[in-house]
């Protein structure tokens, strides 16, 4: 088992797999007001990039790119790409949300949604970034956003920190998102629709034989009654060792998507931290991509032998804490459990 160390440093947490040879690489932050975006780039090669167009209804992480070079997000509705699917176009990339809160969704917004419906729906919105600094190793980004009623009511502030790291082929998040209440009142009811969620590229789906709509890369939607699967070959695997769409609804402290990506075997892992609500997380993970830890909807997954109504006053606060690995190896859960024994030290 490859050996794992961490070191933390002025809030950058640096991987580092001890091999001979490798050395750390700069993490560089390149903001860019204007097309309202900060790159975040290793060795002067682009990882990953928080966005925050109005056209998506909060910001997202988008793409995420591995070590060889492979995106694992995928690319529909920003981008085009030869047999992606084309659902659920409020999937972008990694984003932290809800599905109620104070009644309204933020879930489920995206420019799809009719003008008719749209006093149903929440929006979180980008307002600063506090703090963007960059380095050896790693990198720290501080941004603060509202989230917004459809009316115009902020009802919550947000203050998320990302702390991205590297070492050798590994790359971490670190997502810590404190949220403050600001109306009176914030009720995060029950709801199966949360709260950090990733959808991935085609390569990390679950073999299916069901029908689906696929675009091309002009963009044009086929039906296609029987999938290739030899594009999609992804695997759950949830530390409680369930695997596949079993995981679905399951508790766990980490979750592992792992699968080859051209030639790359590559390894997604979202690890819960101890201090959230509702620890060990409940899993919404679907074969069809959309790869999604869940603590605070707990009705539908318990099949209502539980649940989670959580309110904030004004001024109360909601911290929730995610890792996610990217790794150019299919990670052993002992492997994991170290990175998850070490997270829950912070």
């Amino acid at each position: 088992m490859t050996k794992i160390r961490l070191i933390i440093l002025s809030g950058i947490i640096t991987l580092g797999f001890l091999f001979s040879g490798n050395a750390q690489r700069v993490v560089r932050l390149d903001v860019n007001e204007q097309q309202k975006k900060i790159d975040v780039l290793i060795s002067d090669k682009l990882f990953t990039s928080y966005i925050y167009p109005e056209s998506i209804k909060k910001p997202v992480l988008w793409p995420v790119i591995s070590a060889g070079g492979n995106e694992l997000t995928r690319s529909y509705p920003l981008g085009k790409k030869a047999g992606e699917r084309t659902d659920h176009p409020h999937h972008v990339g990694i984003w932290l949300n809800y599905g109620d809160v104070n009644g309204f969704d933020f879930w489920n917004n995206s420019e799809a949604i009719p003008e008719a419906e749209r006093s149903k729906y929440g929006t979180i919105i980008h307002d600063t970034v506090e703090r963007a600094n960059d380095g050896e190793g790693g990198a720290v980004l501080s941004t603060f956003s509202n989230w917004v009623s459809p009316f115009g009511e902020v009802l919550l502030r947000e203050n998320t920190i990302f702390s991205f790291s590297v070492f050798g082929d590994t790359r971490i998040i670190d997502r810590e998102s404190r949220l403050t209440g600001v109306a009176d009142t914030v009720l995060f009811t029950d709801n199966k629709e949360g709260v950090l969620g990733i959808r991935v590229t085609r390569e990390l789906e679950l073999p299916s034989n069901e029908p689906v709509t696929l675009t091309d890369t002009h963009g044009v939607a086929t039906t296609v009654k029987v999938m290739d699967n030899a594009v999609a070959n992804g695997n759950y695997l949830s530390s409680e060792g369930i695997e596949g769409e079993n995981v679905w609804g399951t508790r766990g402290r980490w979750m592992k998507l792992s699968a080859k990506i051209n030639d790359e075997q590559v390894s997604l892992v979202i690890i819960d931290h101890p201090g959230n609500a509702g620890y060990p997380t409940y899993w919404h993970a679907r074969a069809y991509g959309l790869f999604a830890a869940n603590p605070l909807g707990q009705r539908v997954f318990s099949n209502g032998k539980e649940v989670l109504n959580l309110m904030l006053k004004k001024d109360d606060l909601l911290i929730l804490k995610y890792r996610i690995v990217i790794a150019s190896e299919d990670l052993s859960p002992e492997q994991i459990n170290r990175l998850a024994d070490e997270y829950a030290k912070t």
